[in-house]
């Protein structure tokens, strides 16, 4: 029977992939993705998971343990957070080309400088352009369900690549919450045995990882394009089976929220949706007809339901939680995906680029408040008044006074 847990994303993780009945982990401790190896260790020892962990003596090492692992067969997991993430950037284009479906935990943290550890998107996206699959996960149910998803997906003998499983460090990696653990037999029923076509085997040998002529890398290349356009339809398979085994819905790639009348809409991806939400209830008590579309996958990146779903709205204010020094319009990298995805399409609303949430602070009620009235002046005057936007830096509005009257007014008495 399924049974219901307190917990945080970390925990979730690691029941996930107790259930997978993962092979091999390699880990190396750095905060705040830490905390899930500590927990397999403990489980490890306890005699309630059959795997090998095996500790790097660094990233880069780590990532190729769980490298070489793969190439043996086994079903294989490792992670980090921020520097740790850039530190073993060579091999995550090796993972993906050999088709090697090794799951990656990512605890987002802020780069250096500052270096003040807190959660920031910046880390995961530096990587985007190696062939991983990968999305955020806004709190620990979402956490167990997309690991468990990614396995799915990413070893499908048609897809055969990596996953990270990210989610916003210390909201969502260290903040107890409560979800659902599946039991065994459900999870059986929808994750098969992993069973690679490929494996390092003596007694049938492969060659692996070679080195190849110049002429030989663009076929290669185009096929791990071709590869990473099945995804999607995987993902939708993944997802609906997930919802019949599982009996947790989800929304492939976009959800909606409050977004049946709105002339608005919140566009961002992560932990932050959910006080998104929250603030999305208040304003709407002030009047502002804004909802919120939260982005469950990055890559592949969604851009055909994007482009569908926005063309809906007057004014789509992207929220980046990350950082892209010199990008156009001083947006960030999820702003300009989402431009990107929107630019061949008719009717599409004005996109306005917002970062906030950088290094750890939380997106407040006035901050959502304010962003709000800064998409209301675009909507008034028909067009993009400012390009891009760093809440609480370049504001060119503080607006956010009558919706904190409105939220005073509609709170609940005591």
């Amino acid at each position: 029977m399924p049974i219901k847990k307190k917990g945080t994303g970390l925990t979730a993780v690691a029941d996930a992939w107790q259930l997978a009945d993962i092979d091999v982990s390699a880990s190396y401790p750095i905060r705040p993705y830490t905390a899930v190896m500590a927990e397999l260790a403990k489980r490890i020892a306890n005699g309630a998971m059959n795997c090998e962990m095996v500790h790097g003596e660094g990233e880069h090492a780590q990532f190729s343990i769980a490298h070489g692992a793969s190439m043996a067969g086994a079903r294989a997991t490792t992670g980090s957070s921020g520097v740790g993430v850039t530190y073993a950037f060579e091999t995550y284009s090796p993972i993906a080309g050999s088709r090697c479906p090794i799951q990656a935990l990512i605890g987002d943290r802020t780069l250096d400088p500052p270096g003040d550890f807190g959660s920031e998107h910046t880390d995961c996206l530096t990587l985007r352009d190696n062939g991983w699959i990968y999305g955020w996960a806004q709190d620990a149910q979402e956490s167990l369900d997309n690991s468990l998803m990614c396995f799915r997906i990413g070893e499908d003998p048609d897809v055969m690549l990596p996953q990270i499983v990210a989610m916003d460090g210390y909201f969502v990696t260290h903040i107890a919450q409560d979800y659902i653990m599946p039991d065994q037999a459900q999870v059986d029923k929808y994750l098969p045995k992993f069973n690679p076509k490929f494996r390092l085997d003596v007694n049938n040998p492969v060659i692996m990882g070679p080195q190849i002529e110049p002429e030989m890398g663009p076929p290669l290349e185009w096929d791990r394009h071709v590869v990473m356009t099945k995804v999607k339809e995987k993902i939708v398979q993944a997802t609906k089976e997930f919802a019949q085994v599982f009996g947790r819905a989800y929304a492939p790639f976009v959800e909606e929220y409050m977004t049946d009348d709105a002339d608005m809409v919140f566009v961002l991806q992560g932990a932050h949706a959910v006080t998104c939400r929250s603030a999305i209830k208040y304003l709407r008590e002030a009047g502002y007809k804004v909802g919120m579309c939260r982005i469950r996958w990055f890559r592949p990146f969604p851009d055909e339901d994007i482009a569908q779903i926005l063309t809906k709205f007057k004014v789509a204010g992207v929220i980046d939680t990350g950082t892209s020094y010199g990008a156009p319009c001083a947006g960030g990298v999820l702003s300009n995906e989402v431009k990107a995805a929107m630019s061949e399409i008719k009717n599409k609303p004005i996109i306005q680029s917002f970062t906030s949430g950088l290094g750890g602070e939380t997106i407040t009620h006035d901050e959502f408040f304010a962003m709000a009235e800064m998409m209301k002046e675009t909507l008034n005057a028909g067009k993009l008044i400012q390009s891009g936007t760093w809440v609480n830096f370049n504001d060119y509005h503080e607006g956010a006074s009558q919706i904190n009257t409105a939220k005073t007014e509609a709170a609940p008495s005591k």
